[in-house]
């Protein structure tokens, strides 16, 4: 497998499975390249797996959440290689780990769900931005609990995602409302919480997520409503922006228009503005 069927392969996942993130579908593709690799070195195996990462961040799609995955993924390689002298050896276990970290990854959105729905009670007025796979499947999670609640969801341009996000709610029989972007304030006094995604956790606490959540948070403090950020472990990024220049302009648009004068699609949320960050390991 080289570069190019990897980026072929991470495509195709995107595109058949929209329930998988882009940083599953990455991970999946980078432990099928590692079982596939014909390398005979562990410096030469290392070298191929950066090649292949540097290709799946230059595919469109979530790069951040890409990014923060095939870390962790390349410094799960080096604890592994420290482990084993044997080159073979040292491949059969990384697989074997890589499996097993896939499966755990994998599950996560499904443990912060069962955290996250229990913040939930009946006649809430829950407010969400754009479409997040793991906010989608909390909100699933409360619905099956028999809880009446009322989602109001952001159209959130540019792209405006935050109407498939109203599609699938109502098609799941969620009690749900699409909100113009310029309605957060209008709306946020009669709403009880505020459940946002990310699309990574950088090491101050704070988050990078669909442009239009920095607003959001500010509103809800402001107003004195709880904001309450779910994420998956494998989002936390090596990163410390301090405001929203420090932030890298491949994060902040389209990998194929990183140098374009558009407009960003991510923003940068400092932790002072978060109540609570759930995640797989538990609540921060």
């Amino acid at each position: 497998m080289n570069n190019e069927s990897a980026v072929v392969d991470f495509k195709n996942i995107l595109e058949t499975l929209p329930d998988v993130s882009a940083a599953v579908a990455a991970l999946t593709v980078l432990l099928e390249f590692v079982i596939k690799d014909t390398s005979e070195t562990i410096q030469e195996l290392d070298s191929n797996i950066k090649s292949v990462v540097e290709a799946l961040n230059c595919v469109d799609c979530s790069v951040t959440s890409v990014k923060s995955a095939c870390e962790l993924f390349m410094r799960f390689i080096t604890l592994t290689s420290l482990d084993h002298s044997d080159f073979k050896e040292c491949k059969r276990v990384l697989s074997q780990r890589g499996k097993l970290f896939l499966e755990r990854v994998s599950g996560a959105r499904m443990k912060i769900a069962k955290l996250g729905h229990t913040f939930i009670v009946d006649g809430m007025k829950v407010l969400i931005h754009s479409h997040s796979k793991v906010v989608y499947q909390t909100l699933l999670e409360a619905y099956s609990a028999k809880k009446r609640f009322h989602v109001y969801v952001t159209e959130s341009g540019p792209d405006f995602s935050g109407r498939l996000m109203h599609q699938k709610l109502e098609k799941a029989g969620i009690s749900c409302t699409l909100i113009l972007d310029a309605a957060i304030g209008y709306v946020l006094e009669k709403v009880d919480l505020v459940f946002l995604g990310a699309e990574g956790v950088v090491e101050s606490g704070g988050i990078i997520n669909k442009i239009g959540t920095y607003g959001i948070a500010i509103c809800a403090k402001e107003m004195n409503k709880p904001v309450y950020v779910l994420a998956e472990s494998f989002k936390f990024l090596r990163l410390y922006p301090l405001n929203q220049r420090d932030l890298p302009n491949e994060l902040k648009h389209l990998s194929s228009r990183v140098n374009s004068k558009e407009h960003p699609l991510i923003d940068y949320t400092p932790p002072s503005y978060i109540t609570l960050l759930f995640s797989d390991l538990g609540i921060l």
